[in-house]
């Protein structure tokens, strides 16, 4: 049987390591055989050998063949002229091989395959006729993955092959066993020729395939408008959808078919699709950021407030996604008391997605900048972030920040205040910013309790950091509070810093604070302690350091000036300089230059470098 590739002559050799096939005077390795048949059999089912396969088989070639040899393709046409001639579109041979051989047309392959499926595939229509005349109740006989001649030549979109066959009496409604049918794969490969051909034999457009899919949902996705217009004057039906819940208007929208889309709503198609997720096609087509599909259904009245089943708009979406023109669209179509209700702001997608120009379309448009997530949405996230100014401090998004504290964003609602995230990160041009529109500079970890400002705990080793949070109101005599005082302290025990588990909320809650001296006696900084100590003690008035702290001083020769800062009574200049600070406040103190003082007092007051002498003079 030619079409299993049992060798026509030839005999097998054994030998005690090989078997060969002895043929026209030549040994041919078994597995060389085998493989030749697995070529035939990817090529009968239309696969290719992968690249990783062809370079085995030469390399085994080579490696166990020591006798001249054809290629595996070579030896195959060779060894079956009757697959030679079907494959080179050879119909005379094939018609003088028919009358000698006409048992074999209705022997299939393993995988099915007759002569007429290879014809059909390869799209040569007068090997076709040929074996279709010599055998014409073959010509709806299907592989083992039900595919007929008919569905083979519709894929390889063989148009001469689909229109005789169809003449000939194919059956265009026998589906394979994904139930694809002919119609279904035209639609799929986008020949708008062969769908015609098929609706004109009687293909049935309402047939879908496991999936759910109809010819015309393949069609939309190919933005064949004419096909579309001969399915639906054939019966397809427009409202029918795949597993998804997606009918034909929906994909429209969702591949910016645009002529199908406005073809489709004035046949009926609902304007309001939404899959089986509850997304709608607006939601969807705000998603790709087609915009004209999102002008044409909204010209068309659909609802701009209708949310998935997450609880998100059309306008959060388009703002995650940063189409800034759909968002404009969207903003006078969506209702804000149905955003409030989403328990997400489309400003907190534009914040953490860096989306700078769609967050200043949402700011000018008026939206809330110190919106709220919902609990729901702010679990979502580790550091259980609230606001948008949040994510735009994370994301080190500078522009952002500016946009929405210049429009009156709170520096200070998320659990976790934003400006210890940015002294963590180092980035004092966003302190900077933050410390300017009012943020707190003695906020506390909620996760970590301290007995001082937590942002001094991120900064330690970066003393210009600290000494401007100092200069902005940190409380720098907390450092100096001590529960031992003078008194041995206990043993040090290895504890987090809150840099690893800074957002760790569900950590088991401690009374305990954790004290300045234990956080300074970390490995890490404790070669930094006479330098901060240094810092801290110009701004506070008179103090007593605990044994740990004076410990650490004594330890190194280069701080004893520090331990004598200490110990010394503090001058009046510093402590009135204090005294008018406290008297200030924190949030003041930014405004000291405009006190009528003397330029070189206002520099005294906020700590810039400038003689004493000059300012008594």
């Amino acid at each position: 049987m030619p079409f299993q590739l049992q060798p026509i002559s030839g005999r097998t050799i054994h030998t005690h390591s090989h078997t060969y096939i002895h043929m026209d005077n030549l040994a041919y390795p078994i597995h060389l055989y085998h493989m030749s048949l697995d070529c035939w059999r990817n090529r009968s089912t239309r696969k290719k050998p992968t690249r990783l396969q062809r370079e085995h088989a030469n390399s085994t070639q080579k490696r166990q063949l020591t006798q001249p040899r054809l290629e595996p393709a070579t030896f195959l046409l060779d060894l079956d002229p009757f697959l030679s001639a079907i494959w080179k579109g050879d119909a005379k041979t094939l018609q003088d091989l028919v009358h000698s051989k006409s048992k074999y047309l209705e022997e299939p392959n393993k995988d099915g395959w007759l002569p007429l499926h290879e014809c059909a595939c390869n799209g040569h229509v007068e090997c076709l006729k040929v074996l279709l005349k010599a055998k014409p109740d073959t010509i709806n006989k299907r592989t083992h993955r039900n595919q007929t001649p008919l569905i083979l030549a519709v894929g390889r979109k063989h148009v001469a092959c689909v229109e005789h066959l169809l003449e000939q009496g194919a059956d265009p409604n026998i589906a394979n066993n994904q139930w694809e049918t002919p119609l279904y794969k035209a639609c799929e490969k986008g020949n708008e020729e062969i769908v015609e051909l098929l609706l004109r034999y009687g293909a049935t457009p309402t047939k879908a395939c496991v999936q759910g899919l109809t010819p015309l949902h393949e069609a939309v996705r190919n933005k064949m408008l004419e096909s579309c217009k001969m399915l639906i004057h054939a019966g397809a039906k427009l409202w029918a959808q795949n597993v998804y819940g997606i009918d034909s208007l929906f994909t429209a929208a969702q591949c910016n078919a645009v002529d199908v889309l406005n073809y489709l709503i004035h046949k009926g198609g609902n304007i309001n699709s939404k899959a089986n997720d509850d997304a709608t096609a607006l939601f969807e087509a705000s998603k790709n950021g087609h915009v004209q599909v999102v002008k044409i259904l909204l010209s068309k009245r659909a609802d701009a407030n209708k949310a998935n089943k997450s609880g998100l708009l059309p306008i959060h979406i388009a703002s995650k996604n940063g189409h800034e023109s759909i968002v404009a669209m969207l903003i006078p179509k969506t209702s804000t008391t149905k955003v409030r209700r989403s328990g997400i702001s489309p400003l907190h997608f534009a914040a953490e997605r860096n989306r700078d120009d769609v967050l200043e379309i949402l700011i000018e448009a008026g939206y809330d900048v110190n919106a709220m997530l919902s609990d729901d949405w702010s679990k979502l996230h580790e550091d259980r972030r609230s606001t948008a100014l949040y994510s735009a401090v994370v994301n080190r998004n500078i522009e952002a920040a500016i946009m929405l504290l210049e429009a009156g964003a709170d520096p200070n609602l998320d659990i976790f205040n934003p400006l210890l995230v940015a002294v963590r990160k180092g980035n004092i041009e966003m302190v900077t910013l933050l410390v300017k529109y009012g943020a707190n500079v003695n906020a506390m970890l909620p996760t970590h309790p301290t007995s001082f400002p937590a942002a001094l705990v991120f900064c330690m080793r970066y003393i210009m950091m600290m000494k401007y949070l100092l200069d902005n109101g940190c409380d720098a005599l907390a450092c100096f509070k001590c529960q031992y005082g003078s008194n041995p302290h206990p043993p040090l025990k290895p504890r987090s810093t809150g840099r690893e588990t800074m957002y760790l909320l569900n950590e088991d809650p401690s009374d305990y604070c954790v004290q300045f001296c234990e956080i300074i006696s970390a490995p890490s900084v404790s070669g930094l302690v006479g330098p901060i100590i240094d810092t801290l003690l110009n701004y506070v008035g008179h103090v007593k350091l605990c044994s740990r702290l004076t410990e650490h001083l004594d330890n190194n020769k280069d701080w004893a000036h520090v331990k004598e800062k200490a110990v010394l009574p503090c001058t009046l200049m510093n402590l009135c300089r204090i005294k008018v600070r406290q008297q200030l406040g924190v949030h003041r103190l930014q405004q000291i230059h405009t006190l009528p003082l003397p330029a070189r007092l206002n520099k005294f007051l906020i700590y810039e470098r400038e003689s004493f002498e000059g300012i008594l003079s």
